[in-house]
């Protein structure tokens, strides 16, 4: 790799030679402005306005304008001469965790070299310091006549440096989020980590630029007199009218195509049907008449009359050994799971109509 500038890495009292590389690359293809009747190549030419004449890159250099139009030539010289300490060096100014480091101010990124065997040494000190301590260096460093800053890093056994943009260049997110009042329930955030979690994680290192890889296949068919491949038809679009559903698909939708089975719940829920439940007896309804005695009916009338607290205190002890009758109860005795009859008969025990309740037994044993 091509080192792009050459200086050294200062921190306390101590320096490192080093240069500076890129650290990334672009695959991006670029396009030629054409004519496009005859496919001429348009070019833009570097021309002197006083001689009106092209000009080579050699004879290009750096001038400044004044308010007044003036231009104020500066060369290479005058920019070595910058009363700057971080001229030809990377100042670290602090040791500060990675994630003090806004995200939004990483900019490009470079490799330091070390510059020659003297720089290994205390190329590898600051290296392994950073690891040790699992902090990041910031510093200050000038580069293409502009002061930056950067973030220092270990990559591997390298050091790295990430060019940071000033604080002040970083913009307020003002006016960006929505401004309608949307609440989001605890149903839904599941739902979104469901769908995060099934989605899970990837090795980055599997990800490629399908767009450019599409591309070139266009260049290649143009340059064989093919006719270009056709573009995929676009999956059908529509409308969200149920954030809830919405989640719930694509959950099911990331579980199949991972291979898993969708979960049974988000499957059925699509097709759940909700059945309305008729209203509930009260408490006073009359029971259904059915079959029996008239003693027993009548019992079973004073029962619904009194308090359900005696069928309360009645277990489903009791009701072993007893008859089952179709006769429904009501709706507080059902919930104890005892039987109308049961009811009837233990509150009969303390209720005036003991006698009705002995009667009907009578007639039960003789039958």
């Amino acid at each position: 790799m091509r080192s792009i500038w050459n200086g050294a890495i200062s921190f306390g009292l101590v320096s490192i030679p080093i240069k500076l590389v890129n650290a990334t690359e672009s695959h991006s293809i670029s396009f030629r402005q054409i004519h496009t009747e005859d496919g001429g190549r348009i070019r833009y030419r570097k021309v002197c306005e006083l001689e009106e004449k092209e000009v080579s890159s050699a004879e290009i250099g750096k001038g400044y304008e004044d308010a007044d139009g003036t231009i104020i030539p500066i060369t290479d010289e005058d920019l070595s001469h910058l009363p700057l300490p971080t001229a030809k060096t990377i100042e670290i100014v602090a040791f500060v965790p990675a994630d003090r480091i806004d995200p939004l101010q990483m900019d490009a990124a470079y490799y330091l070299a070390a510059g020659g065997a003297p720089a290994a040494k205390p190329y590898t000190l600051l290296r392994e310091a950073l690891k040790r301590s699992n902090k990041v260096a910031i510093a200050k460093f000038a580069l293409r006549g502009k002061e930056r800053l950067g973030m220092l890093r270990v990559v591997e056994d390298a050091i790295a440096m990430h060019g940071l943009l000033w604080p002040d260049e970083v913009r307020a997110p003002e006016g960006v989020a929505p401004d309608t009042k949307v609440t989001v329930n605890d149903k839904e955030l599941d739902l979104a980590d469901a769908l995060m979690d099934t989605l899970g994680e990837i090795d980055l290192t599997e990800l490629h630029d399908e767009y450019r890889e599409a591309l070139e296949e266009v260049v290649a068919a143009k340059a064989a007199g093919e006719a270009p491949p056709e573009a995929p038809e676009a999956a059908p679009g529509g409308k969200v009218l149920d954030l809830m559903a919405a989640l719930e698909k694509s959950v099911r939708a990331a579980k199949e195509s991972r291979g898993e089975e969708p979960a049974k719940a988000g499957a059925e829920a699509e097709d759940a049907e909700v059945t309305h439940l008729p209203a509930r007896k009260s408490a006073r309804a009359t029971p259904k008449q059915t079959s029996g005695r008239k003693s027993t009916s009548t019992a079973k009338k004073t029962a619904a009359r009194k308090t359900t607290a005696a069928a309360k205190k009645s277990t489903a002890k009791s009701t072993q050994g007893t008859k089952k009758t179709a006769t429904k109860s009501t709706a507080k005795s059902a919930e104890k799971g005892t039987t109308a009859k049961t009811a009837a008969k233990t509150t009969a025990k303390k209720t005036a109509t003991k006698t009705a309740a002995k009667k009907t037994a009578a007639r039960k044993r003789s039958a």
